[in-house]
């Protein structure tokens, strides 16, 4: 009994010393590389502009982590807003960084070598890191455009032809505050007289205490049938059962394993629900994907329309019979080319896809963002899928 009890802190300790090892690794690339694109490299810098630089760098790197900590971990917004920023910022330089070397690898091929080849790179980085920046942080501050999909969906009814449903996920309202931007996209949403808004997760990044006022709008988005939640993996860091009340509490269904039903013209759509498929593990009782739960009853005859928050859980909308999945998540990569990362965890990074005879799958983009206040090639949307029969 002994040895098992000293074994744990023992597993304890080794576990939070890789972790260590890790999120060093991760900082000392993250900066390493900009730095010694930007400031080491041959640029042969005056030593004052070599000093300073090295030092901001070194600066950025040491209390980056302590600030991800103070912010994400101890709900400090001043703290979560400097690290999200600094991130969104490094990556892009981290990137632009690493193509920059291949560049330099071209001009020294080429024969251009010396300070000149290292300042040319330099101040191509550079640049393109600040338009990337300066654009990245106009789309993700930016009221979502509307995108606008044709949906055809064989077993829809004749009275239910040219449903639209406006899909809005990812808001993630956070420690910038975006009560301004929440109202427009309600406006937005107004506009495009709606027969069903669905709002598939994430709504924000802490408890509902703490960002009432931003998803206050939410409450004066108008549908003529129905108005659908259901949560996403960052409730489950937010108090997820808080949030699936408050939802009720603005007038949403929300579809916590559950369904309903809407009509028109004679004919009905079943709209289901699933949890994310990181409740079952958040410890939140009651909390998991159950796709039997969520359709137990529904008429099989019936078009199912199914909300759940990632792409991931369209193979339990396969094996359940769901005629349209739409989900989010992914942000379309929100920052490339994390693209590419997203898309080893997800089949699908954003769009219309088909996923059997009958399944169809429509991912968002997002309608707002996480964490870095960018969106590099990733624009945010608010979507409007239109539904109609076959033929």
């Amino acid at each position: 009994m002994s040895v098992e009890v000293e074994a744990q802190p023992r597993r304890r300790r080794s576990r939070a010393a890789r972790f260590a090892v890790i999120v060093t690794a991760v900082v000392v690339l993250l900066f390493g590389v900009p730095w010694a694109t930007l400031i080491w490299s041959g640029n042969a810098w005056p030593s004052w502009f070599f000093v300073l630089g090295t030092v901001i760098f070194a600066l950025g790197a040491a209390s980056f982590p302590v600030l991800m900590f103070t912010g994400h971990g101890r709900g400090l917004d001043w703290a979560s807003r400097i690290a999200d920023t600094t991130l969104g910022v490094v990556w892009v330089l981290f990137v632009w960084s690493v193509l920059g070397q291949v560049l330099g690898l071209i001009l020294l091929a080429a024969g251009f070598g010396g300070p000149g080849r290292a300042r040319t790179i330099s101040a191509v980085v550079a640049l393109i890191a600040l338009v990337l920046l300066t654009w990245g942080y106009a789309e993700a501050m930016r009221v979502p455009r509307v995108r606008r999909i044709d949906v055809t969906v064989p077993r829809l009814g004749r009275g239910l032809d040219g449903l639209r449903l406006v899909l809005l996920t990812d808001t993630h309202y956070g420690p910038i505050n975006r009560e301004r931007w929440s109202r427009g996209v309600t406006e937005v949403v107004n506009s495009l007289d709606a027969d069903v808004v669905a709002h598939t997760g994430d709504i924000a990044d802490g408890e509902v205490a703490q960002r009432r006022a931003m998803a206050a709008p939410l409450a004066d988005i108008r549908a003529s049938l129905a108005r659908v939640y259901v949560t996403g993996n960052h409730e489950y860091f937010s108090g997820a059962q808080r949030w699936v009340e408050h939802m009720a509490s603005l007038g949403w269904e929300a579809l916590h394993n559950r369904h309903l039903e809407v009509s028109r013209g004679g004919d009905r759509l079943v709209i289901a629900g699933v949890d994310d498929r990181t409740a079952a593990g958040s410890g939140v009782p009651g909390h998991h994907a159950d796709h039997e739960a969520a359709l137990e009853g529904a008429d099989p005859a019936l078009p199912i329309l199914l909300l759940a928050h990632q792409p991931h859980q369209v193979d339990g909308a396969v094996a359940h019979g769901v005629d349209l999945q739409i989900s989010g998540h992914t942000h379309g990569g929100q920052m490339w080319p994390f693209h590419y990362l997203v898309r080893i965890d997800q089949p699908v990074l954003q769009g219309l896809t088909r996923h059997s005879d009958r399944t169809q799958l429509y991912t968002s983009r997002g309608t707002g963002f996480w964490g870095p206040p960018f969106r590099v090639f990733a624009p945010s949307e608010i979507t409007l899928l239109t539904l109609s029969t076959a033929g």
